[in-house]
């Protein structure tokens, strides 16, 4: 167990006689489940793009076209945004800074095929290369029955005759129709500031989303996890730690996007620019937690 989640368990604990803390009451229950085992993973084809990975009764459902995640589910709840618009649903992959290639996304890292090597207990996903940008994206899937964790590793290999600079860049979706978004961060240290309702306690920031007319995006230092609650279930991703110093120019460990109005919410996370030589590669892994639990505003 990471020094991050250890530390929110002690602090979980120590606040349990609270039972109106609401991050208490969430953070219980994910950790006192993380070492209880859990069955043998399965990992199964469906249809002519969609691969399945089950354990017990949480299911990631991994799409050939972008190597996106289209569903987290726990039961037959679904976690992630289904919207059925470009860029609005599931988790996808990109490379960071932004600024190299602004907007759309590369459509060889986001929506067009990846190969796939089917294990008996993973999945590994290879995007095309880009004459433009010279990565390559490789998505392993996997799960750790010890903590209980869905860990999705994702290397990027240079494949430039250039050395450069890149970071990994995870992206989820979820739908924006109450729920709480929570981190450990300073509030003075969300940027810009004013941007999002954040507020503070107990070293934990958190935010509930509100619907607005207009797109906003923060960015801040957070300890390594991001955590979404709604409609009864927690969705919770583990990562690199990363000092002030090392995520990409104009870029951040822990970034929250909010579409306008009630529509979809992106729960970012990205990992340290690091120097590429050619044919050299650096793999950045988040594991991701699905329990049902509490309401945090009930």
């Amino acid at each position: 167990m990471s020094s991050s989640v250890q530390r929110l368990k002690i602090w979980s604990i120590n606040k349990y006689h609270d039972m109106k803390n609401f991050f208490c009451i969430i953070l219980i229950t994910l950790l006192s489940s993380q070492t209880a085992g859990a069955g043998v993973p399965l990992v199964q084809k469906q249809g002519d793009s969609l691969y399945a990975i089950r354990m017990d009764s949480v299911t990631m459902t991994i799409d050939v076209n972008g190597g996106k995640i289209r569903s987290f589910r726990y039961g037959d709840r679904e976690m992630l945004s289904q919207l059925p618009w470009p860029n609005a649903y599931g988790s996808t992959f990109w490379t960071s800074p932004q600024k190299e290639w602004y907007w759309p996304p590369v459509p060889e890292y986001d929506r067009l095929p990846y190969s796939v090597k089917q294990r008996k207990a993973s999945l590994v996903m290879t995007s095309q290369v880009p004459r433009t940008h010279q990565y390559r994206i490789t998505k392993e899937f996997s799960v750790d029955p010890t903590d209980t964790a869905f860990v999705v590793s994702y290397t990027i290999t240079n494949m430039s005759p250039l050395e450069r600079k890149v970071a990994p860049w995870e992206i989820t979706r979820v739908v924006n129709d109450g729920g709480c978004i929570f981190f450990d961060a300073d509030l003075e240290d969300i940027t810009p500031a004013g941007q999002m309702d954040f507020k503070e306690k107990d070293d934990i920031v958190y935010y509930q989303p509100d619907a607005k007319p207009t797109n906003r995006k923060i960015n801040a230092d957070g300890e390594g996890w991001l955590a979404y609650q709604n409609h009864g279930l927690l969705l919770l991703k583990r990562f690199q730690n990363l000092d002030t110093h090392q995520p990409a120019p104009n870029e951040a460990e822990i970034q929250v996007y909010v579409n306008r109005g009630k529509t979809y919410i992106e729960l970012e996370s990205q990992g340290a620019y690091t120097s590429l030589k050619p044919g050299k590669s650096l793999t950045w892994t988040v594991r991701w937690y699905l329990r049902p639990t509490k309401d945090c505003f009930q």
